[in-house]
C-alpha cells in the first residue's frame, strides 16, 4: 500500500512541477502578436509574388506592423483597393498606387522566327531551355511553351503562335511571370509606359534578320527620328527612356521590323 502511495504521489509532484514549468515558461516566452496581422492577412491577396519586395504577403504585413516608414502601397496585385484598407487597418492615409504591366520582349511568333530544331520533350520553357535552348533559333527568344502562363494568376498571359501575349486588362503586374521565364524576356512596366521595344537579342543586326524577321537590327531609325531623343541603342538593341517619351508613337511607324509596338492597358 504504501508503495502505490509513494508512486502516486511521487507522479502527481512530478505532474505538477512540469505544470509550473510550463506556466513559467509560458508567460516568459510569451511573443506578442498584434491583432491587426489578421486583419492584414484578410485584406491580402495571398498571391506571394514578392512585388513588394517582400518575401510573400506576410512579411510584407509585419514589414508594415513593425516600420511605420514601409508604405502601404506597394502591393501591386491588390492595386488601390488593398492599399486603401491595409491603410485603414493601420490608420493611416492611403498612398496611390501606380498599375503596373507584364511586357514580353519578344516579338518572334512562328511567322517570324526560324526554328532551328524539332523539339519533343516535356513541354516547359525550363526543360526545352536545357536542350539547346529550345526549337527557335533565336537564344533571347521566347520559347513558348508556357511557363509563365502557368503561374499567372490572373490568367492575363495566352500563348499564340508560340508567342507568350499578356492581356493588359488582367494583368497585376506581380511579376510572377518574370521569375517564370528563364529567357528573362518579361518585365514589369507602368501601364502608362505607351510602347515597348519586343525584342531581347542583343546580335547584330545581320544575325537577328536571319533569325526572325521581327527582331531589332539596330539600324537607329528609330533613334533618329524620335522627337524627344528618348531612344538609344545599347548592346545592338533599341532601348527607350520613359523619362524621355511622350508617347507620340512615331518609332512604331518608322520601326522597320515593327518590333516597337504599343503597350498601354
Amino acid at each position: 500500500m504504501n508503495t502505490i502511495f509513494i508512486a502516486v504521489f511521487s507522479v502527481t509532484i512530478v505532474g505538477a512541477s512540469c505544470a509550473i514549468m510550463l506556466c513559467i515558461a509560458a508567460k516568459v516566452m510569451h511573443v506578442h502578436v498584434d491583432e491587426r496581422l489578421e486583419l492584414l492577412h484578410e485584406i491580402m491577396p495571398g498571391v506571394n509574388c514578392g512585388a513588394c519586395g517582400y518575401p510573400g504577403c506576410t512579411a510584407y504585413a509585419e514589414a508594415m506592423l513593425s516600420n511605420s516608414s514601409v508604405k502601404t502601397n506597394l502591393c501591386t496585385p491588390g492595386g488601390a483597393d488593398v492599399a486603401a484598407k491595409v491603410s485603414a487597418v493601420l490608420g493611416i492615409e492611403a498612398e496611390s498606387v501606380e498599375k503596373k504591366i507584364a511586357v514580353v520582349r519578344c516579338s518572334g511568333d512562328c511567322q517570324s522566327h526560324e526554328r532551328k530544331m524539332e523539339y519533343s520533350g516535356i513541354q516547359s520553357c525550363q526543360a526545352a531551355k536545357h536542350l539547346f535552348g529550345g526549337e527557335g533559333a533565336c537564344a533571347f527568344g521566347c520559347i513558348g511553351y508556357g511557363d509563365c502562363k502557368v503561374v499567372c494568376p490572373t490568367g492575363a498571359i495566352c500563348i499564340e503562335d508560340s508567342l507568350a501575349r499578356v492581356i493588359p486588362e488582367l494583368c497585376t503586374g506581380c511579376g510572377l511571370c518574370v521569375k517564370a521565364c528563364p529567357n528573362d524576356l518579361i518585365t514589369i512596366e507602368s501601364s502608362t509606359a505607351p510602347v515597348a521595344v519586343l525584342c531581347s537579342s542583343i546580335e547584330k543586326g545581320a544575325i537577328v534578320r536571319g533569325k526572325c524577321s521581327s527582331g531589332c537590327i539596330a539600324c537607329t531609325k528609330c533613334v533618329r527620328e524620335c522627337p524627344e531623343r528618348a531612344i538609344t541603342i545599347e548592346e545592338n538593341l533599341a532601348i527607350i527612356d520613359y523619362n524621355k517619351c511622350i508617347g507620340c508613337e512615331h518609332c512604331v511607324d518608322v520601326c522597320i521590323t515593327k518590333c516597337i509596338r504599343g503597350i498601354k492597358a
